[in-house]
């Protein structure tokens, strides 16, 4: 992106966080499901699943994040499908901005948007009794491996945002995203469950994430995983983006 797409797309993302500060439900709504689930596993269910801590709600912590992750791209697609059936996209495009300023503003708020849920989500969590040893260098990279993933996962909700004929449309592809997590070692070690599951689970990009988010807080050796996840997380991000892309030309040209 050149300077003139930059300070385009920085205008607009202004506009779209406006929308958002009048409207903070979205945010709220976002991260109320996960924080019920929180609620869910660690004070009903968790006492019953042993996972080798005794803090079920740090061993449930990274799992939660990415289901809230996944929650809250299906708004930005939402956003993006609002404003082309609303035209205006093709509003913008008949003023001198740069093409794509439109697509990164969105893509941007779903960015902040996101991190936001997180903090409510991880404030909830300290009061629940979370609690780490990580340090700076850890929480860093904590940090960076979730916004990388949102920075993917919102690539993927541009394709729908952009291509579907229906709000229902736009939002479903998240379905199958939000119920990941329970198909990997984010609720339950992957140890405990049935050959062909555990196979599934042992090799979908949530169980590396969740691992090497769970070994950082820990301050355990985070081995393969890390990798494993890092190019999970830039896989995604470079076919969304490519196909992302395609669909925004399809739709301007």
């Amino acid at each position: 992106m050149n300077k003139h797409a930059f300070a385009d797309a920085s205008t607009l993302l202004g506009r779209s966080l406006r929308h958002i500060t009048r409207s903070p439900d979205t945010i709220i709504t976002t991260a109320l499901t996960p924080i019920a689930m929180m609620l869910l596993f660690v004070y009903v269910l968790g006492g019953a699943i042993r996972t080798g801590t005794d803090n079920y709600v740090n061993y449930v912590l990274p799992g939660i994040m990415i289901m809230a992750i996944a929650s809250g791209i299906a708004y930005t697609a939402l956003r993006l499908f609002t404003d082309m059936k609303g035209g205006i996209f093709e509003r913008f495009q008949s003023m001198p901005i740069a093409r794509s300023a439109v697509l990164w503003a969105h893509v941007g708020t779903s960015m902040v948007a996101n991190m936001l849920t997180l903090v409510i989500i991880l404030g909830v969590a300290f009061v629940m009794g979370f609690r780490t040893s990580a340090g700076l260098g850890a929480w860093l990279a904590v940090a960076g491996i979730l916004a990388l993933l949102t920075l993917a996962l919102t690539w993927l909700a541009v394709i729908p945002g952009l291509a579907a004929q229906t709000m229902e449309g736009a939002t479903g592809f998240s379905y199958p995203l939000i119920f990941l997590p329970f198909i990997s070692s984010a609720f339950a070690p992957t140890e405990t469950m049935p050959g062909p599951v555990r196979a599934f689970a042992e090799n979908q990009p949530v169980t590396s994430i969740v691992n090497t988010i769970q070994a950082l807080f820990a301050e355990q050796p985070v081995g393969d995983d890390i990798w494993v996840a890092l190019a999970w997380c830039v896989g995604i991000l470079v076919v969304s983006y490519a196909f992302a892309m395609a669909a925004y030309r399809r739709k301007i040209s």
